[in-house]
């Protein structure tokens, strides 16, 4: 079975695609972006998939690719086009080749028009595209920098993307109104740009008129892009909490490993967030713990030292992941969730105060 996501990062607009082969548990990551690889990596490892490749379908101009910094932490390859002109990559692709994951795989189909080095990635049943700046929903990428060529990309486009099957679904690198998808059938009727019977010479004087303002992260992610993400120096940049070993998951929380607040409980507060008679209920709490309910935490973090770290913790986990968030917002750089809550923490027969024997 195919495991499909569509992943978004507001600040580019851009989407990144995870594709995974649940037989093998083997997966690719089409255009993710440098400040989202915690997200995408505990994506992966919550589907319990190991990422082999991340494949960018151009030198982005808008954001900097994640795919040197995914390398450093699970030891996936780059790919990129042959044509790219970047710097770094394992893989460099040309068009007719393939990108196998597990049982599936991509082709490889050259697009060139927005760059030189454009590609977009077919699935093997042809059923998914993955477009990059190529062919965007009811638009398509700009041809007016970074060897753009309306010339180039309207038989791009024509050729290999329009000549897949009807209803093929198309999936773009960008949207800018919140559309995710469309198909080969649609594009090629109602693309005001590309569709219809529009001509290579109405799509040239349309694209020679747009004149749009360059993207703001120009001058930073294009030279970033050209040695596929890697900053300054090959240094990986800092960020994650050192204050103990934590996990970021998908929902974007930083979980705690119940062993490791067992044998370092004294130098951490330990915040429960249930209710007065729950921390003295059945379940007992955890010695020393700081009793302030979810519903007055947001009024009370002052009770808190902002210098020492905070673990959250509740019944099962979910209202202390809350907790998190509210903590975050109030200025904690140092707060994380235990998952499980008590249920988890008794289950595993450590100890409480309180509680049933």
């Amino acid at each position: 079975m195919l495991i499909f996501r569509q992943l978004f990062d507001p600040q580019s607009s851009t989407y990144t695609y995870l594709l995974g082969d649940s037989r093998s548990g083997e997966a690719v990551l089409i255009d993710p972006v440098f400040e989202q690889v915690r997200r995408d990596s505990a994506l992966l490892g919550e589907l319990d998939l190991t990422l082999r490749v991340t494949l960018d379908t151009h030198v982005h101009a808008d954001h900097v690719t994640g795919a040197w910094l995914l390398r450093q932490r699970t030891g996936s390859r780059i790919a990129i086009s042959q044509d790219s002109g970047a710097e770094g990559a394992d893989l460099y692709l040309s068009h007719g080749g393939r990108v196998e994951f597990g049982q599936r795989y991509l082709s490889v189909r050259a697009t060139p028009g927005h760059t030189n080095g454009c590609a977009s990635f077919v699935l093997d049943n042809e059923a998914m595209a993955f477009t990059g700046d190529c062919l965007l929903i009811r638009g398509c990428g700009r041809t007016d920098f970074q060897q753009g060529d309306p010339h180039v990309m309207y038989r791009s486009v024509r050729n290999e993307i329009f000549s897949l099957p009807d209803d093929c679904l198309l999936y773009p690198a960008h949207d800018y109104r919140g559309l995710t998808a469309s198909s080969v059938m649609e594009e090629r009727a109602y693309n005001p740009r590309l569709g219809g019977q529009l001509s290579e010479s109405d799509f040239v004087g349309y694209m020679n008129n747009l004149h749009l303002a360059h993207p703001r992260k120009l001058d930073i992610a294009v030279p970033a892009n050209l040695k596929c993400g890697a900053p300054e120096g090959d240094t990986v940049p800092m960020g994650d909490p050192d204050w103990a070993p934590l996990n970021f998951n998908f929902a974007g929380i930083w979980e705690i490993n119940p062993d490791w607040l067992e044998e370092h409980r004294a130098g951490v507060q330990v915040l429960d967030v249930r209710e007065p008679d729950e921390f003295t209920g059945p379940l007992g709490h955890i010695p020393g713990a700081i009793l302030i309910p979810l519903g007055g935490l947001q009024h009370r973090v002052d009770e808190l030292d902002r210098e020492r770290p905070v673990v959250a913790v509740c019944r099962a986990g979910g209202r202390s992941a809350q907790a998190i968030n509210v903590l975050q917002q109030a200025g904690f750089a140092k707060a994380a969730n235990l998952p499980g809550g008590m249920l988890r923490w008794r289950s595993q027969g450590r100890r409480v105060e309180g509680g049933a024997s």
